[in-house]
């Protein structure tokens, strides 16, 4: 009887528990409990609603375990944030929210004791300003009472597979995303937190994606009514787990994570950190069985849920498909915005800041939803042109096709500019990447399945891959040179 996995995935709006078996080589999945993930604020200070979510964890094995027995569970979630542990192992406070504004500025303070460039040829990392490196800082030197009290700190999935097991451990592909970790001995650069007077004390003891963390606690096993499941830390960072549901067949492939953020990279048996990479803050990351996810973080359709929320505030009803469809009805072309500029970082009236990009940079000022949409549209396939170029330069590599993974792909549109805006063939799937990825890496760890190349083709025959060709590639090289242009005045291009 084939095994029966449990993976639960943690988006920056919403999670979802699925259950999963692998049989004649395809993975079969389905969705038996979802819920939101809504931020708090308390005060001005965002948070995660973690006991809320825990309650969901709980939700999702009550369901599972309705529809029969379960060997493992798997859990993935976004990066760089963390709870804190007292001595007793209980929560000091809920973990908060990677778009609070506590780290305003942390990483200049950062830079006047460990300069950038220290900070990036030590750890490969982008210069993000809610990297985990800046999040403690700013406890140490303004809340030095919460780290005083602190005995141990777990990045989110560390810190749910805890509540299930009673184990305290840090799976490195989250933990990469810390801007500590060394990519080359794959363990904590204990001497960074040292330097900038954070206590190394509170780190875990490392795992590596495959592990088992242990198994669910007698107390739980009673509260559920279940046998002793073990906990398996699958790439427990969701853009590990997606890389690894890639479904490529060679070994060099380009890939875009597509969701709130866009993960744009490739898969490297080594770090690469070069001068080159340095300057347009390609990062490195952990992923299966050692190898870096060497990548850039680029907001992503964040542009278009924030927009589409602002206009629901002022009244509008309007879905993703309307604003689709009015954006392919306007012209292209009209106007650009760098996807990266601070001021799209935060939540608000984004359309009224894409207004002012185009304003202050001479541009033409998109007028109506559609315009506005067709903006952020043809700002985002330049911006992966212009990774995929950089990319290419950096890596001595040269790729022909693009990986779109997660639920991003389900924009048609998107995908079809991306095609056209690289002039690569892009190959569309699976939607469900992160969950796919941290499914097979459970299978793995429990032998079902042999290694990451069986782990891919069973996806590939799990999915239908949408193709999409690249067409009117001359008009988006020539506007490529005004996106450019335009961008340029920003300094990021």
């Amino acid at each position: 009887m084939s095994k029966r996995i449990l993976a639960f995935d943690f988006g920056a709006s919403s999670g979802r528990a699925m259950l999963a078996t692998y049989e004649n080589g395809k993975i079969d999945m389905q969705e038996i409990h979802r819920f939101s993930n809504d931020p708090v604020y308390v005060g001005d200070t965002m948070h995660w609603d973690i006991l809320r979510l825990w309650f969901e964890i709980k939700q999702g094995i009550i369901k599972a375990l309705q529809l029969g027995p379960v060997d493992a569970i798997g859990i993935d979630t976004w990066g760089v944030d963390f709870a804190l542990l007292d001595q007793r192992g209980e929560l000091l406070g809920n973990p908060i929210h990677y778009r609070d504004s506590r780290t305003d500025g942390m990483a200049d303070e950062v830079a006047n004791i460990i300069s950038y460039h220290e900070l990036y040829t030590r750890t490969g990392t982008q210069t993000l300003r809610f990297n985990t490196i800046y999040q403690l800082y700013y406890l140490a030197k303004y809340r030095p009472d919460w780290l005083e009290r602190t005995d141990k700190m777990l990045f989110i999935p560390d810190y749910f597979a805890y509540l299930l097991t009673g184990e305290m451990r840090g799976e490195m592909t989250i933990a990469s995303t810390s801007g500590f970790f060394d990519p080359y001995q794959k363990t904590w650069d204990t001497e960074l937190l040292e330097k900038l007077g954070i206590p190394t004390r509170i780190l875990p003891t490392l795992i590596r994606p495959g592990d088992v963390y242990g198994t669910l606690t007698p107390r739980l096993c009673e509260e559920l009514g279940c046998q002793p499941i073990p906990v398996i830390a699958a790439c427990t960072h969701d853009t590990a787990s997606a890389v690894v549901a890639a479904p490529a067949s060679e070994d060099e492939f380009v890939y875009i994570s597509c969701g709130t953020w866009s993960l744009f990279g490739t898969e490297l048996k080594e770090p690469c950190i070069t001068p080159e990479s340095e300057a347009v803050q390609y990062t490195n990351e952990g992923g299966w069985d050692g190898t870096i996810r060497f990548l850039k973080n680029i907001i992503g359709l964040w542009l278009i849920q924030e927009s589409r929320r602002q206009w629901m505030k002022e009244g509008a009803t309007v879905s993703y498909a309307d604003l689709e469809r009015e954006a392919l009805a306007c012209e292209p072309f009209k106007c650009f915005i760098d996807c990266d500029a601070p001021e799209f970082e935060i939540a608000g009236d984004l359309p009224g800041r894409v207004r002012e990009f185009c304003r202050v940079t001479g541009q033409y000022v998109p007028q109506t939803r559609g315009e506005i949409m067709r903006c952020i549209y043809d700002s985002l396939a330049m911006k992966y042109r212009t990774n995929f170029e950089k990319l290419s330069v950096i890596s001595k590599k040269e790729f022909r096709h693009i990986h779109m993974l997660g639920g991003g792909i389900k924009d048609t549109l998107l995908c079809r500019l991306t095609a056209d805006a690289t002039g690569a063939k892009v190959l569309a799937g699976p939607v469900e990447a992160t969950v796919m990825g941290n499914i097979a890496v459970c299978l793995i760890s429990l032998g079902e399945l042999a290694d990451i190349k069986e782990a891919r083709e069973a996806i590939a025959n799990s999915q239908t891959l949408a193709v999409y060709q690249p067409t009117n590639t001359e008009a988006w090289s020539e506007a490529y040179e005004t996106y450019r242009q335009y961008i340029g005045k920003t300094g990021r291009v």
